[in-house]
C-alpha cells in the first residue's frame, strides 16, 4: 500500500472540480429485482474472474485516498452485502490516511437485507454509516416494486444500523407515478420519528433498457408539496458538493424535529458540483453514472502496474470528465450498463 501522500495531485477535471468522493461497486448481484433497477428475470451477471479480488480492491481505494487526494469511499453494487469479504475490505478503507491525516469517511449504500446480521461487524471493521434503499412503508407496494415480499428484513436492517451507531442512519426512497406517490408522507413520518434522514430521489435512466419514462418520474417540486401537507419546512444552506438539497423539518404535534433530502438529479442536475468519481466491480473506472466510456484499471493492476502507473491512468481519465450528464440535451443516450452494474 502505498505510504506517501499526493505526489501526484487531487483528482481535479478540466471544469474546475476536485473528486474527493469515491463510489466502489463490489458487485453487480442484488437479490431484490427493484422495477426501476432491473428486469423481474435479472441480468446476465459478471463473471466471477472479472471481479475485482478483495485485495485489488483494497489496492486501488488505496491509490485513490493515498496519491489522488480521496477523502470519502461510498461501497455499493449491486447489494454489497452480498459481498462475503465487505468487512475486511471496510477495514482496509479505513485503515488508510487521507492527505489530512485521517480514515476516509466510509459508507454503505444498501437494500438492507442481511443488514441485522451485519451491521455490528460492519461498525466493528470502522464502517461510518449506511444508506438503506426503502420505497414504501405498505407491504403490498413494497413487494410489487421490489418483486421480493422482503419489507420485514429491511426494517430490521433500519433497527440494527440504528443500534450499532452507523449514524446518520440514511433512507433512500425513488418516487414514482402510480406505484408509491402515497408514500411520500408516511416515509417522512416513519423516519422523523426513527431519527433517520429520509432522501427522495427522481427516477432517473439507469434501469432496465428502454424502461424509463419521464412521465412516471415524480419530480422534486411535486415531492415537497406533498411534504408541505403535512410538515413545515425550512431549506438547508450550505449544500456544497452533497447530492440532496437538504430540508429542516419543525418539530410538530405528532412528530418531533428532523431533516429531509430531495436529490432532483433530472430537474434540478448538480453537475457544476460533483466530487465524485466512480469504480466498478470489474474493475472499471467512470467519472460519471451516465458515462458511455470507462477506462479499464483492472487490466493494467493485473498486469503488474504500479500504484503510480495506476494513479496517473486515473488522473488522465478524470481530466476528461464530461461538464454535465446531459440528460435534458436532445442526443442524450443513457449509459450501456444499468445501475446494478455500474454501482450508485
Amino acid at each position: 500500500m502505498p505510504t506517501a501522500v499526493l505526489p501526484l495531485g487531487t483528482l481535479s477535471d478540466a471544469h474546475g472540480r476536485v473528486a474527493r468522493d469515491l463510489r466502489v461497486s463490489l458487485t453487480d448481484r442484488c437479490n431484490l429485482r427493484c422495477t426501476y433497477c432491473m428486469p423481474a428475470e435479472g441480468l446476465p451477471w459478471l463473471p466471477g474472474r472479472d471481479i475485482l479480488t478483495d485485495e485489488e480492491v483494497a489496492r486501488l481505494v488505496g491509490v485513490a485516498v493515498h496519491l489522488l487526494g480521496v477523502r470519502k469511499v461510498r461501497f455499493t453494487g449491486g447489494e454489497p452485502l452480498l459481498r462475503p469479504g465487505l468487512a475486511g475490505i471496510v477495514a482496509a478503507a479505513t485503515g488508510l490516511r487521507t492527505d489530512e491525516g485521517v480514515p476516509p469517511e466510509t459508507s454503505l449504500t444498501t437494500n438492507g437485507i442481511g443488514l441485522d446480521r451485519r451491521a455490528a461487524s460492519l461498525a466493528g471493521a470502522g464502517l461510518g454509516r449506511v444508506n438503506v434503499s426503502l420505497d414504501s412503508l405498505d407491504r403490498t407496494r413494497y413487494a410489487a416494486l421490489a418483486r421480493r415480499d422482503r419489507l420485514d428484513d429491511v426494517l430490521g436492517g433500519l433497527a440494527a444500523a440504528d443500534a450499532a451507531g452507523l449514524h446518520p442512519v440514511k433512507v433512500n426512497t425513488v418516487v414514482m407515478r402510480g406505484a408509491n406517490e402515497q408514500d411520500v408522507v408516511p416515509l417522512a413520518r416513519f423516519c422523523i420519528e426513527h431519527g433517520y434522514r429520509l432522501r427522495f430521489i427522481e427516477q432517473m435512466p439507469l434501469g432496465p433498457e428502454h424502461g424509463w419514462d419521464r412521465s412516471t418520474m415524480v419530480p422534486a417540486a411535486e415531492i415537497l408539496d406533498a411534504l408541505r401537507t403535512a410538515f413545515t419546512l425550512t431549506p438547508i444552506d450550505g449544500r456544497g458538493a452533497a447530492p440532496a438539497q437538504e430540508w429542516r423539518v419543525a418539530a410538530a404535534p405528532g412528530h418531533p424535529a428532523g431533516r429531509i433530502g430531495v436529490i432532483a438529479s433530472v430537474t434540478a442536475p448538480f453537475c457544476g458540483d460533483c466530487d465524485r468519481t466512480r469504480l466498478t466491480a470489474d474493475g472499471q473506472l467512470r467519472t460519471c453514472l451516465f458515462s458511455r466510456t470507462e477506462t479499464d484499471l483492472r487490466t493494467p493492476l493485473r498486469d503488474g502496474a504500479d500504484d503510480v502507473e495506476l494513479a496517473r491512468l486515473w488522473l488522465g481519465a478524470h481530466r476528461a470528465k464530461a461538464a454535465g450528464h446531459g440528460i435534458d440535451s436532445p442526443g442524450f443516450r443513457p449509459p450501456a450498463r444499468t445501475m446494478s452494474s455500474i454501482g450508485g
